[in-house]
């Protein structure tokens, strides 16, 4: 089937644009060929999401992602991709060249292309951690609603260059859209192939080559998309950016165009879309099937429960949708008459040592091992549908490419109509038009564990599209009961369908990884039986001014290493991906004597709050966690809240808990060498890691994903304050100041963020810090402390009423705080939540340690936003008093910045 072909088949008689286009005068403007503007009209319908930053929303009606469509067409798109990539790179190049997708939007369309390719291996970046497989590699993307991308090749030499001239295709001609770099005869060696569905401003992509260049570097890369959407001011970019890393850089795209958008848009793409909200909530039954036109929908099951259960994963019979075991023959063993709403398990009997997908590599013999056995999985699920005339294939989130080609196999075994399309973690408004893109979206909870928490996933135009059977193909770890349960995916795909199957694709882990699981070692581990001898914890007065028992730091001292970079130079680096933040430190601040004093001022009037926040956590971990914890402080933050937190335990049951800090660094995870420790000297059943406080939940998250490698450590974090709604164990829910967020070092016992740094951190080393000693006439950590410490006694009564109203409360993790930083991210144009930090105690660090863009304060906020005011009037930044902030503040670091834009305006602005 052509590609045009395919296209006028995926058309609409009415173009699925139209609603929006018409409202909000958004046009798609072809690159001026002949029929262009239809053949981006056959691709792209329109939507709308909540952002007021960018209105409009490109939604593919070939991709096989929100809009159903036939599984032939969706993989015949990206195999032409392929085929034209290959005619690009000529055979010898094609034949060394690795292919990589996009996780969750283009895995399969990367799949099809390195299919496509013929002869090319497959990887594709995920989000989902696996347990005993080391990163090869990651990155950020910056407009995305989930977590970051990570790169898991079961053998990492496949991401590595091979820039061997003699087996350069010296002779191919360029044949893209658009090719700039070396230019032909240049010196090729193996292409790297990054597939993703639209190449609209190119940073995710380029930002990706830019990380992958520094470690593996290649004289050839090839990016491929289904459409070209870069205005005009992003095209010499691509040119720039080749020249810039020495390297050749060619686009490949089936069309290209732009986006008109009319004066005004934003604030009639705002506008529209609270209205269309505010009528779907004013509208009674709004859960039942569309009857209104042009009415927004939502089908979603009411209320949003969280059933864990206790029945197996994969179990028969699941709470919500009967299961019956039919293997191959679509008989209901399970005794349940089929019904609306029935559910059959079909064994597929896939293939043994053929991975779901591309998350640790795909190969053309895995390739060659799928492609004979397909028809006789299909076969198997054909004699299940029975009767049924029009059958959907529901992929799952990045498991797109096995249900596509079960779903390609399905065509040529049923005379029924095949469409496929999978779940997604993107939210976007419904809208009941045949004009619109997104007509119905059924909400469900994600089934998979996955490493950023429990959230709502999305399946869309599924609801009230006349699909008479659902097959739902997920892998083995999405087998849970989340998926099975009364408000999961497979009860609310039965209230829409006559039959619902399910088939489970087993999750491919490598062997080594499951050897090595198995074995009990973390994914970290060595090949060696027995690591080298750790060093012990430093302690004060040596390393800190605390006390020798207040804290054992689980760090190496690097004091003597120049660590130290301006913070503008900090910022440059961090953002253009140049450096991560922790291998370098900023200029410590050094506070004037206004601040100083404001800083007594607030100690004086939040000390009692304080006390009774590290009273009512502590009390909290006794009870529940452990009585004899083991303290475990996530430094910096943290190591101020443990040492209260043992004199609290001290003070009022005489134990003497121990206390260690460790350093836990965003995107790196936690210092595994500090964990070997704890595990070799305590029971890690017993270790309670402490922080300052939540802002968004990053590091939670970040604690959950790395102590996955580790058997015993419980995951949960005690805070002193939780605004972000990410803990269970917490003081108070309450974003107030808490005096040691207004300082560095010197209210931290002099000690600096944690580094790691790979020249300076070995792999038996813990990570490093920095005692500054020279600071000593500045440290107020002591009288911190002692100040804290001296309201103990007069909040004893209030704590202990707290507490016993918490313990009997649900206090589950609500996330609200990512909710809320993923909603400014985006009104603020912002698209980098890394970039957005809530609360008193993040926006401090923003002001004293990044390059501020503009600090939202809560209209009316008092005593506790006096420090932030005078740090931003000294360092030039505008505080913008908002309503219905979450938080009492939130800090915004400059999204787009480079050397010299300090202020809101991107102009200089000199500390004072």
């Amino acid at each position: 089937m052509s590609g045009r072909t395919a296209g006028k088949e995926a058309a609409n008689v009415v173009w699925s644009g139209s609603w929006v286009a018409e409202r909000l005068g958004v046009e798609l403007v072809g690159d001026g060929s002949p029929g262009g503007d239809e053949e981006l009209r056959e691709l792209l319908g329109l939507a709308l999401r909540r952002n007021p930053k960018r209105a409009h929303l490109l939604v593919s009606n070939v991709l096989g992602k929100h809009v159903p469509q036939k599984p032939s067409v969706v993989y015949a798109a990206g195999f032409e991709l392929g085929r034209r990539v290959h005619e690009l790179l000529g055979d010898a190049a094609a034949r060394r060249a690795v292919v990589l997708g996009y996780a969750e939007t283009a895995t399969g369309l990367g799949h099809a292309v390195a299919d496509g390719l013929g002869v090319a291996p497959y990887l594709h970046s995920t989000r989902r951690p696996v347990e005993g497989v080391e990163r090869a590699g990651g990155f950020e993307e910056s407009h995305s609603h989930a977590t970051s991308h990570l790169l898991l090749p079961e053998n990492p030499a496949l991401l590595a260059g091979d820039c061997d001239p003699a087996g350069a295709d010296a002779g191919a001609e360029m044949h893209a859209d658009a090719a700039t770099g070396a230019g032909p005869g240049a010196d090729v060696g193996a292409p790297l192939v990054l597939v993703d569905d639209e190449f609209s401003t190119g940073n995710t992509v380029l930002n990706t080559i830019r990380a992958l260049h520094e470690r593996y570097p290649r004289s050839r890369y090839v990016v491929v998309a289904l459409v070209d959407m870069r205005s005009s001011a992003d095209h010499g970019r691509l040119t720039e950016f080749a020249v810039e890393i020495g390297a050749r850089v060619d686009l490949v795209t089936r069309s290209s165009g732009t986006v008109a958008l009319p004066e005004g848009v934003l604030e009639k793409g705002r506008a529209l879309v609270a209205a269309q909200e505010e009528a779907r909530s004013e509208r009674p039954g709004a859960a039942g099937p569309p009857s209104t036109k042009g009415a927004a929908f939502e089908a979603t099951a009411s209320p949003r429960s969280r059933t864990t259960g206790s029945a197996a994963a994969g179990a028969d019979v699941a709470t919500g949708s009967a299961v019956a075991s039919a293997a191959g023959s679509g008989a209901a063993e399970a005794g349940v008459e089929p019904g609306r709403g029935f559910c059959t398990r079909v064994d597929l009997q896939w293939p043994a040592g053929v991975p779901d997908g591309g998350r640790h590599g795909f190969t053309p013999a895995h390739r060659a091992a799928l492609e004979p056995v397909l028809p006789a999985m299909a076969a198997r699920i054909a004699a299940a549908l029975g009767d049924a005339r029009r059958v959907l294939v529901l992929g799952f989130e990045e498991l797109m490419y096995a249900p596509l080609r079960l779903g390609t196999a399905l065509e040529d075994h049923t005379d029924a109509e095949v469409r496929y399309s999978t779940t997604t973690r993107s939210p976007v408004l419904a809208v009941d038009d045949p004009g619109y893109a997104i007509r119905t979206r059924l909400v469900f909870p994600a089934h998979d564990n996955p490493a950023d928490g429990p959230g709502d996933r999305y399946a869309y135009n599924v609801a009230g599209a006349g699909f008479d059977a659902v097959v739902v193909a997920v892998d083995s770890t999405a087998d849970t009961p989340e998926l099975h349960s009364p408000d999961g995916l497979l009860a609310q795909l039965g209230e829409h369908a006559d039959r619902v199957l399910l088939v489970v694709v087993p999750s491919y882990v490598p062997s080594y990884a499951a050897s090595r699981t198995a074995s009990g070692l973390p994914a970290h581990a060595s090949e060696r039986q027995e690591p080298p001898m750790l060093p012990e914890p430093l302690h004060g007065p040596a390393f800190s001014s605390y006390a020798p028992d207040d804290v054992g730091w689980l760090l190496q001292d690097l004091s003597d290493v120049e660590l130290e970079a301006p913070t503008e130079e900090r910022e440059e680096a961090i953002q253009s991906g140049g450096a991560h933040y922790a291998e370098s430190l900023p200029v410590e601040y050094q506070p004037s004597a206004q601040y100083q004093g404001l800083f007594k001022a607030a100690l004086d009037l939040s000390a009692a709050r304080v006390a009774r926040a590290v009273g009512t956590v502590t009390e909290t971990v006794l009870a529940e966690r452990s009585p004899r914890p083991v303290l475990v402080s996530l430094a910096r933050a943290g190591t101020p809240v443990g040492v209260l937190m043992r004199r609290w335990a001290r003070h009022r049951h005489g134990l003497d808990l121990p206390h260690y800090a460790v350093s836990i660094v965003r995107g790196r995870g936690i210092d595994a060498n500090a964990l070997r420790w704890l595990a070799a000297h305590h029971d890690p059943a017993d270790v309670v890691f402490v922080d300052g406080w939540t802002g968004k939940g990053a590091i939670t998250r970040e604690l959950l994903a790395a102590l996955a490698e580790f058997d015993g450590f419980n995951p949960e974090i005690a805070v002193l304050a939780d605004p972000g709604g990410c803990v269970r164990t917490y003081g108070t829910r309450e974003d107030f100041l808490i005096p040691s967020a207004c300082l560095n070092s010197t209210v931290s016992g002099l000690i600096s963020r944690t580094v790691l740094r790979s020249d300076l951190v070995g792999p038996d080393d813990f990570h490093g810090a920095k005692f500054y000693r020279e600071l000593a006439d500045s440290d107020v950590s002591g009288h911190f402390l002692d100040t804290v410490a001296a309201h103990f006694d007069e909040v004893v009564d209030a704590v202990d009423a707290e507490v016993k109203e918490l313990l009997a409360a649900d206090r589950a993790p609500t996330w609200e705080g990512w909710a809320a930083v993923e909603r400014i991210s985006e009104e603020y144009g912002i698209h980098d939540v890394n970039l957005v930090k809530p609360g008193v105690g993040e926006t401090t660090r923003v002001l004293l340690r990044r390059v501020p863009w503009k600090i939202l304060a809560k209209r009316g906020a008092g005593a506790d936003l006096e420090h932030i005011r005078l740090l931003a009037e000294q360092r030039g930044v505008p505080v913008e008093e908002v309503d219905g902030l979450p938080y009492t503040c939130v800090g915004l670091i400059h999204p787009k910045y480079t050397k010299g834009a300090t202020g809101a305006d991107g102009k200089a602005v000199e500390s004072k």
